[in-house]
């Protein structure tokens, strides 16, 4: 049956349009204005908040001062910090000057939830203005004649229902009790420089950023100085080691070939991540391997670490395991809720069409302090290993590379000769190829390498990494066998070494 469309029902249809998407409008306008999220930021929980202001604010809390700079769009954004790990406040700034080396990762967090919000928002406030236009349509036309005579007339039916349902709306909104706000009105808003009183010099980065006048004791300013200064030499760094990858003469792979960045033991340094990528673009490399210990203890806090391994290279492959310092679900539930491939225990299709297996490291450790294995042993899981790629190479299909974060859990695989190539990291010193002949007369290699953070130990805070800091070049021919390797180190002292190509070969087997 067809309906005939008349100017009037054009009419009416437009009208209710219009109210449903104005009333929608305008709710989703003051939910999300009165919205908040909570997300981990710098190392802390926060609540994050939409505002009309130009500026980004970042309340610290009763301490330290706050933080603010000009929004780089027309909506201003309230950050404030909550209960956070560490144990004391000079832990707590050296974590402040690691995580803005390379602060995008965080940014890109607080957009997120700023967007989260704003379709929450939008939702809510559609389904709130369709609320009278359902109305109207369930009433029908008789009703709606009837409601309105009564109306007219004053009825104490339809004038009661009127007044509870602005009674209600009153209640919700409750404009009688308001903030009062008057230590945050009275801020006092000075530039850093002013702020550090020319104690250091402040980078061009951090210009435009200025400090709360409330909190200027000399301790604090001492700490801000100590962190400025560690972000200022850390940019300087790390900008420049950017620069020189893109000059480095690393090989060039051939048409058939794939190459795959091997990144392990970053223990939470974001600085090294953009040097990586250079790098890794340098030479070519469309994939990336993560080798475990890309945290120092697995706590949610640290998700600023993976954050930034997702945004540097979230457009490339990604497989990963996790280390010994990963311990706990967090990391790589956070990795494999961004997209990386989790690799536990199967063999999985890896680089270039070919297979790969990996487990995580079944030991657990923190700072420094070593913790009983988890459930098996490594020695039990160096035996899963070896006899999952075994029972692939049993049935002829050959397992390429395996990746772990200490490359002894791959060795029983290679001693029966079940895999090409064993990769890993842990040690934090880079070692091999070495090639080992398998039992069955098939050839492979292992290798370890260096820590891409440079850390000494568990955690890489600084301006620049405490030690060499390495990362390995994969080379896969077509099909997914692994023919070469080729180490990448930036030293301490700011200078890259490219090692020689180190070409894999295969005398036996397939």
């Amino acid at each position: 049956m067809l309906v005939r469309v008349t100017r009037p029902r054009l009419l009416r249809w437009a009208a209710l349009l219009a109210v449903w998407w104005i009333l929608g409008a305008c709710v989703a306008v003051l939910l999300f204005l009165n919205g908040s999220r909570s997300v981990a930021v710098a190392g802390h929980d926060a609540q994050v908040s939409p505002t009309l202001g130009r500026h980004v604010v970042l309340e610290t809390g009763p301490v330290l001062p706050d933080v603010r700079l000009e929004s780089p769009v027309w909506l201003g954004v309230q950050i404030e910090l909550g209960k956070t790990d560490a144990e004391s406040t000079e832990e707590l700034f050296s974590r402040y000057a690691l995580i803005a080396s390379n602060v995008e990762p965080q940014v890109a967090q607080v957009g997120r939830a700023l967007q989260e919000l704003a379709w929450s928002s939008a939702l809510r406030g559609a389904a709130a203005g369709s609320l009278p236009v359902i109305v109207y349509l369930l009433l029908g036309p008789g009703r709606r004649r009837e409601v309105w005579e009564e109306l007219r007339g004053l009825r104490p039916r339809p004038v009661l229902a009127v007044a509870l349902v602005v009674a209600s709306g009153v209640a919700l909104w409750q404009p009688w009790w308001r903030d009062e706000g008057a230590v945050a009105a009275e801020r006092e808003w000075i530039a850093l420089e002013e702020f550090l009183g020319g104690q250091v010099p402040v980078p061009e980065q951090a210009r435009g950023v200025e400090l709360s006048a409330g909190s200027t004791t000399s301790g604090t300013q001492r700490l801000v100085a100590s962190a400025v200064d560690t972000y200022g030499k850390s940019q300087v760094f790390y900008d420049t080691a950017v620069q020189d990858a893109a000059e480095l003469a690393v090989r060039e792979p051939d048409e058939d070939e794939t190459v795959v960045l091997l990144v392990t033991d970053r223990h939470d340094n974001v600085g090294m991540d953009r040097v990586a990528r250079a790098v890794a673009d340098r030479a070519g490399a469309t994939a990336v391997f993560g080798g475990g210990d890309d945290t120092s203890t697995g706590r949610p806090w640290e998700a600023f670490s993976l954050d930034s391994m997702q945004e540097t290279f979230g457009d490339l492959d990604r497989w990963f395991v996790t280390g010994n310092h990963d311990h706990g679900s967090f990391v790589g539930d956070h990795l494999a809720d961004a997209g990386w491939t989790r690799l536990a225990g199967e063999v999985v299709e890896g680089p270039a069409g070919g297979r790969l297996l990996g487990v995580p490291d079944p030991r657990s450790s923190g700072l420094g302090n070593w913790r009983d294995e988890t459930d098996l042993s490594f020695d039990e899981v160096a035996e899963q290993v070896a006899d999952t790629a075994c029972a692939a190479h049993d049935e002829g299909e050959r397992v390429h590379t395996i990746l772990v974060h200490d490359a002894n859990l791959a060795k029983v695989a290679l001693e029966r000769g079940c895999a090409d190539l064993a990769v890993g990291g842990h040690t934090h010193v880079p070692d091999g190829p070495t090639l080992v002949e398998g039992e069955n007369g098939e050839l492979g290699y292992t290798w370890t390498n260096g820590t891409t953070g440079g850390a000494a130990y568990a955690i890489a805070v600084g301006s620049k990494p405490r030690r060499d800091a390495s990362m390995t070049l994969l080379t896969y021919a077509e099909g997914g066998r692994p023919v070469g390797l080729q180490l990448v180190t930036l030293r301490t002292n700011g200078r890259f070494e490219v090692a020689d190509f180190e070409e894999l070969r295969y005398p036996q087997g397939v």
